[in-house]
């Protein structure tokens, strides 16, 4: 069914979008979009960069001592 909806369809869900919501309800709703996908790629980044941290921590030599590091 939705195979077939092309440019002309879109265009025209677009406008009917458009002319029940007007145009200050979109523009208010794709700057939230934004500020969510913006939240969310500081939030991918942020864990990511937590994770390097813990591996690197991780990473640290844990080699035993032995007697001839003691001198």
């Amino acid at each position: 069914m939705l195979n077939n909806i092309g440019l002309p369809g879109i265009l025209l869900i677009a406008v009917v979008v458009l002319v029940l919501f007007g145009r200050g309800k979109i523009s208010s709703l794709m700057g939230e979009v934004g500020k969510g996908i913006t939240s969310f790629k500081k939030g991918i980044k942020e864990g990511s960069e937590e994770i390097d941290q813990d591996a690197s921590e991780m990473a640290k030599d844990v080699t035993p001592e032995t007697d001839k590091d003691k001198v």
